[in-house]
Order: C-alpha cells, then structure tokens, then sequence
C-alpha cells in the first residue's frame, strides 16, 4: 500500500484527480468502479425515520414599514439617503434638485441645508443631485465625493468636495474629477460609492430613450451604460484628478473624454447596463449588487463583477433586448421580475446584515418605484434566485439606505418621508424546532449523542473553526442515495441533513444544522448549548458568546450560506477527495476507508469511480508528513475555495480549488483587485516572499480587511505558519 499511496500522492500533486488518477493507477487495485473488500466501519446502513428536513418556513413573521422620523420635514423629491461611516447620529438626504440635507436622529425636526449644489444642477427628467460618497476616511480627511448632472446640453458630473468643517460646511472647494456627455434626460444612472478596494465607483446609463444610444452600453469606447471604477483617494488634482486601477480591463487604454474615444475606456469596470439607478457594495463580502432598470417589459438584479458584460441591449433580464443580437459572453442576472401590478422601475437596495429583521439576513432587499413593493431574493437550492415579496407599499421608492445600525431605509420620492423597514406580527408557526432535543437528530435521553439513523463520518482536510474539535454526522431518508457531480462533489436527496457539532476543550458549545428542505433548497440553523451540556436552543439571527476566554460566533440563517455557497455544492466538506481516508467509527472501533464503507452500506446512487486508493485525497494540512505544497492547497482548498472559484460569490477572479494549478489560480505573483493593506509591491501570492503575500495578510488578521470575513474571531496560527512555509519555498508560479 505504501507504493500506492506514493503514486497518489504524486498523482494529486500534479494536480490529476479523479478520471486521470483511474486511467493511470488501475495497477494499484483495480481500474474499474466498485470499492475494495472491507474491513468496513459500519456494516448496514442504518433506518433514518427521524432527522429529516421538514418544510421551509413561510416566516414567523411578516414585513411592515414605519415613518422612521415623523418630526423631520417632507424632502423634496429625495434621490438617495445614507449616513456618514461609522456615524448614526445624522442622516444626510439628496434632493434632486440639487441639495444635500441633514437631519440628527435624535431632533429630526431641525433639518438644515448641508451642501448645495442647486445653482449647478440641471434637474430636467431624470437629471438632478443623484449620488455623494464619504471619503473613506471620513471625517479624519474631510472629503466628500458628489454626482449630479448639469449644464445645457447636460452632462454628468463627479466632483471633490473639501469641507471646512464636518458639522455644516461654510467654506467648500469643488474638484470636477469626469465629465460624461449625457445626449438625453433620462437613463443618466448617478450613483457613486467606494468600493472595499478603496476605489470610487460610477454607475451610468446608456444615455437615453433614443435609437442611437441603445448601442452605448455594448460601445466600450463611450462611458454611458457602464460601471466605471477610478482611483481618486490621495491623487493630486487637476493633474492627474484620477488614476485608471492597474486591474481595470482596459487599463493601458489613455483615459476618455466626455463623448466618443478612438480606444476602449479603460474607466469602465463593466458593460451592458440599461439605467443602474441604485446599487451597493455588501461589506463582508466586498459583492456588488445592482438594479438595473429595463425598458418595456423586463427589471433585473446583478452581481457586478470586473469585466462583466450584462447584456443590455441585447438581453433585457431573461429575454432578448430590442437589438436582437447574441447572447453569446453575457452575464445574465441573478433574477428579474416582469412589469405587472403597478411595477415599472427597480430601485436596487442591500444585503440586510441587521437585527431586527433575522429571517432576512444575508439576503438582498430591493423595491421598484412604480408599485412600492419590495422584495428580498430568496435562494432556490438550484443555483438561481426567487424574488419573495416582502410587502406592497403605496409609495414610490426612489431609494435604500442602510442605517449605521444595519437595519434597512428608504426614501419615499413622492412624499418626501424616510421610512424603515420593520416587523409586523403574523406568519405560521416555524416547521424547524426551537430545541435541539426535537429536531429528531440527536438522541432523545441524551441529546449530546447522535439519533441512530445518522452515519459519522470525517474530511481529511478541516475547515479552521476558531480551535474547535468537530463531529460530523450526514442523515438520508429512507430509499435515498446521494448521487456524484462532475465536479467529484456530491448532490445530497431532498430531505437530508447534515449535522456538525463543536467543542471548545471539553465543552460542547454548538451544534449546526445544514437541511436540504423537500424544495431542494439548502439552508442552516445553528443551537447553542447551555453550561450544563443538557440541552442546545436555537439561534435566530446570529450571536456570540464568551468562551474558553474567547469570542465563539453562532452564525445567522443567511450567514451560514455565504460560505456553504451554490457553486461549491453547499455541503463543502462532502466531496470525494475529502471523504477519501481511514476514519475509526465510534460504533464499532473499526478503522476503514469512508468511501469504500459509504459505498458498502448502499449511500451511493452510482459506484465509486474506482478503488479508494486509486482516488486523490487531499492532504491533511496538519500531517508535516504530507508534502508542504499538498498541505497549502488543502488548507487554501478548504478555507477558501467555497467561494473563490469560478462564478464564486466574490468580486475577485481567484480560483483557489486544490485542482487548480497555482499558474492559473489568478493569484500568483498578482496585483491585489482589492487593496494592498499598505504592503509595498504585494501581490496576492509573492513566490518566495510571503511577506508581500496580500493573501497570507488576509488569512492573518481578524478585520474588515481580513478573511473569512465572517464567522470566525481567532487567527489560525497554524494555517497561517503553513501557508508562510510554504509561499516562501516558491521559486516560481509553475
């Protein structure tokens, strides 16, 4: 076996998995499907009558929106709202016709004039005061950024704004960083917002309503129907006003003008929008989500990601555009609704993070202007997006903001008010229990212990879960079998649930619960065990707890699926390369292979590829027998790749998946997308230099800027040790 064992390892070393690894070892045990003779660690698959996932919940309650300031004055005709970072005493307020307002929180009723720009602004149609950005180290630099449009014919406009003072500026100077040429009214988008690389990003429509500019979102040599992205934070001004980010598509491109260019505009960070009226960065994730507004029949949600084309105007959400042309190399959305009841405009919104709305949390919250409903994308399980209505309001929502104290605004256009989102009673009972004790997963006389229909197993290569042992269980229905992907993952039957318990020393702290509901969609629940190690109750909405001398994180419903991700498979842990080791099972003491125990007991609805040990295996990252580059990729596989992969949930192109070649994982000996953490020449990964390794800095820190970005208050000492051995033994990206 140990010759085996040698060729495997050389084999998942070059990075050779499943189909190759079959071809090219059949001498180590046979070529074809099937396992090899036991021993096995569990002889019989067990009956599972009780750990089943029961019916999604409709929602223990319900959506209601409230006058958050009935003292303030009506706003006239309020185009955005927002509050200073890290600041929720004041909410300042843009009026379309061109002033900023302010208001405290806690004496509303004084709203004062804060900047005004109505002497500069040209309001006609969907012209006015449509954008402003705190610089980000506001208010240390007291530097605001503003987007309106002005002048006859119009054009857009993006300013530097230099205060004199934060409270009620007397003295300002204005700085015109671009100017973009606006051929109509209407479709002039307007938004700006730093993103979490430090950038200024601008959102622009295609121009207007008529023929010619349907062509300017799909023109790359014209600003209009784009998402641009400049560097303005220290760079002098005029000259040069604003850097092109090194990562931008068309970066060797000389900047553009207002009109047409000879070349592709290297300001643009994406194409093919219609009017991207409203949209926003979610903080933990750094994801750019966006409405973009349709024409005649179609509204649309977008992740925006570098370089992405979204298809205007030859998609309009799902269905083709007036153009007709193909659809080939465009990004279509996460999902779209058709104007029916009143809907007409989409006013993109945010990814509710807050506390007072729990069954909402990592979703995205979004409304259209015409009917006043509002929405939160609800995931299918199938890799797309349902929209959920949340309520139907009379009002015209022309804007979201998000509160410092995370819950979630909006600006009533026609009535001047700011409202907030909150809960109104009603809605059924919750079909998953309260008490671990009657999910039927754990035994009723103790529940620390298993129920006998759930079979253990272990991954050879953990997730970092802040020092804490782990037990893992996987329980099917009854006549079920979990079939294989492609991509050597496994695909789990509606019904299942998989269970994950955590100790810290010898307290057992928490149990989770990741149901794939008889809907096919995924989604987790979390218990928290009490001192006495009696009992676990459920966690809505995310907590902490001191223990052990440290911060332990209960993740919230919405959290638990930012890492257990689509395109990973939700189940992460449960992939063949994972589940390819001896385990001893606590029922029987025997030490055997999971795969071929898995297979012998009948879990498998197609047979194993072929013998275990002509499988890969990840490595453990902790075995300092493995190889240090089979250990890294394990670990980076593990902890990253749930969401750095191809068509992954994040704004970056990293692919992190131990089946990657370091060349083509986009991370070797490149620039930072995201920032640079203040390391002179960084690169994501520096061959032989882990000191300048942005990652590495990433891995090692427990902030904004840190990764995870949720989930997890403890630095792996380990992980970061065997990630910093291992950069630094790199001669090169091959």
């Amino acid at each position: 076996m140990a010759d085996c064992r040698s060729v495997r390892a050389r084999a998942f070393r070059a990075l050779v998995w499943v189909t190759a690894a079959v071809a090219g070892l059949a001498s180590c045990g046979g070529g074809g499907g099937g396992s090899t003779d036991g021993p096995f660690g569990i002889d019989s698959r067990p009956a599972n009558l009780t750990c089943l996932a029961p019916d999604r919940s409709g929602g223990a309650t319900t959506v209601t929106t409230v006058d958050a300031f009935p003292a303030a004055p009506a706003f006239d005709q309020p185009t955005k709202i927002l509050q200073a970072p890290g600041d929720g005493s004041r909410w300042f307020v843009l009026e379309k016709s061109g002033r900023i307002r302010v208001f405290s929180a806690g004496n509303p009723a004084a709203a004062a004039n804060w900047l005004d720009f109505s002497t500069l602004v040209n309001d006609s149609g969907e012209g006015g005061m449509l954008g402003m950005a705190f610089h980000p180290d506001y208010p240390a630099t007291r530097q605001v950024f503003v987007s309106y449009t002005t002048g006859s014919p119009m054009v857009s406009r993006v300013s530097r704004v230099i205060l004199d003072n934060v409270t009620i500026p007397g003295v300002t100077t204005e700085q015109v960083l671009l100017t973009v040429n606006q051929p109509f009214s209407n479709h002039n988008g307007g938004d700006i917002a730093f993103g979490p690389d430090r950038y200024l990003y601008f959102g622009l429509g295609d121009g207007g309503s008529a023929d010619d500019p349907f062509d300017y979102a799909q023109d790359d040599t014209r600003l209009l129907g784009k998402m641009l992205r400049i560097d303005v934070v220290g760079v002098a001004w005029p000259s040069p006003g604003y850097r092109i980010p090194a990562s931008n598509p068309y970066v060797a491109s000389a900047k553009c003008g207002p009109a047409a260019n000879a070349a592709s505009c290297p300001e643009i960070y994406a194409s093919g929008l219609r009017n991207p009226w409203r949209w926003s960065f979610d903080e933990p994730t750094g994801d750019l989500w966006l409405g973009d507004v349709g024409q005649n029949a179609r509204e649309e949600v977008n992740r925006i990601e570098r370089g992405g084309n979204y298809g205007w105007d030859c998609r309009e959400g799902f269905i083709s555009g007036p153009s007709g042309c193909s659809p080939a190399g465009l990004i279509e959305p996460l999902s779209d609704y058709p104007h029916a009841n009143g809907d007409s405009s989409i006013t993109g919104g945010f990814v509710y993070r807050g506390n007072g709305l729990p069954a909402l949390r990592g979703r995205y919250v979004f409304g259209d202007f015409g009917s006043g409903r509002i929405w939160a994308l609800e995931d299918d399980g199938q890799g797309g997006y349902g929209n959920d209505e949340l309520v139907n309001t009379p009002y015209n929502i022309s804007a979201f903001g998000l509160g410092v104290d995370g819950e979630l605004y909006f600006a009533d256009y026609s009535n001047g008010r700011i409202r907030r989102l909150g809960i109104s009673g009603g809605g059924g009972a919750d079909p998953v229990p309260q008490d671990l004790a009657d999910t039927g997963c754990v035994d009723p006389s103790d529940p620390t212990r298993p129920a006998s229909g759930l079979i253990p197993y272990t991954v050879n290569a953990p997730f970092w879960s802040d020092g804490a042992a782990k037990e893992r269980y996987l329980a099917l229905p009854d006549g079920t079998r979990i079939s294989r992907t492609a991509a050597s993952d496994f695909d789990f039957p509606a019904g299942s649930v998989l269970v994950k318990s955590f100790r810290l020393g010898s307290q057992l702290i928490e149990t989770r619960l990741l149901m794939r509901h008889p809907d096919g969609a995924w989604a987790g629940y979390t218990y928290e065990w009490n001192d006495a190690q009696t009992a676990a109750t459920r966690v809505t909405g995310g907590s902490t707890r001191q223990v052990a001398g440290q911060t332990w994180i209960y993740p919230s419903e919405g959290e638990c699926l930012l890492c257990h991700t689509t395109v990973a498979g939700f189940s992460l842990g449960l992939e063949l390369a994972q589940l390819n080791g001896n385990f001893t099972y606590p029922g029987s003491g025997v030490t055997a292979n999971q795969l071929a125990t898995l297979e012998h007991i009948n879990v498998f609805a197609q047979s194993l590829p072929g013998p275990p040990d002509t499988l890969a295996a990840l490595a453990n990252p902790a075995d300092a027998a493995e190889p240090l580059p089979d250990r890294a990729r394990a670990w980076l596989h593990t902890n990253c790749a749930q969401c750095h992969r191809p068509n992954g949930p994040t704004p970056t192109s990293l692919d992190l998946r131990a089946t990657t070649a370091l060349a083509a994982t986009n991370a070797c000996d490149v620039q930072p997308q995201a920032g640079d953490l203040g390391i002179v020449d960084a690169r994501l990964i520096a061959p032989g230099d882990a000191s300048r390794s942005v990652l590495l800095a990433r891995v090692n820190r427990r902030d904004a800027n840190g990764m995870p970005p949720v989930g997890s208050g403890e630095i792996d000492g380990s992980g970061v040790a065997l990630l910093t051995d291992w950069i630094n033994s790199l001669s090169s990206c091959q």
